[in-house]
């Protein structure tokens, strides 16, 4: 529990008081490897953070399973189309490691957030954290080539490679897997 107060501490501070009501809302979830949180078609009913481990949530196009994100340690996550429009998702959530996983129902936040401020402040800059980062990431496959794609997720997590099947990776960054590999070849010269 005390990653997750750590989590949510540094996006918003929130008062010891309300801290307890807030993660008392929270469940915590041991799971096994390729467990799926969210399936296709269900509706996304929780906000969560990934204590330890790793997740991808995906899609299917063509046949092919196409990684939108990855989350290791420490990490908020959600699907947030289903999550806010209450419809059944097109993406998928699943652990890639075992992993510790909180999460927060839908009905719970909103309560929370009706009731104390400082809870809809925080879920607002959870919001807005989690547009930025989708921004950022169509900036980056609309403006970047593969290798400073490639770059960046190194930069920013350089034990992803260590941690995640290079097929994941290679879906995420939009290139093929032997794209990937002349990439990684041409990053170790």
């Amino acid at each position: 529990m005390d990653k997750l107060v750590k989590g949510i501490s540094k996006i918003s501070v929130l008062s010891p008081e309300i801290m307890t009501v807030f993660v008392e809302s929270w469940k915590q979830w041991d799971l096994p490897r390729d467990h799926l949180l969210l399936r296709e078609k269900a509706v996304s009913e929780h906000i969560y953070f990934l204590e330890k481990g790793a997740i991808r949530i995906f899609y299917h196009k063509n046949d092919k399973e196409v990684t939108e994100w990855i989350a290791m340690d420490e990490q908020f996550f959600l699907s947030i189309t289903s999550f806010f429009e209450r419809q059944p998702s097109r993406l998928i959530i699943q652990t890639i490691e075992p992993s510790v996983i909180w999460g927060i129902h839908y009905s719970d936040l909103m309560q929370l957030a009706a009731q104390y401020h400082p809870v809809e402040t925080l879920f607002r800059k959870m919001m807005t954290g989690s547009l930025i980062l989708s921004q950022q990431r169509m900036d980056s496959i609309q403006f970047e080539s593969a290798q400073q794609r490639y770059d960046h997720l190194l930069e920013k997590n350089p034990a992803i490679i260590q941690r995640i099947p290079l097929s994941y990776i290679a879906s995420f960054l939009g290139v093929t897997l032997e794209t990937l590999s002349r990439i990684r070849s041409a990053h170790r010269n």
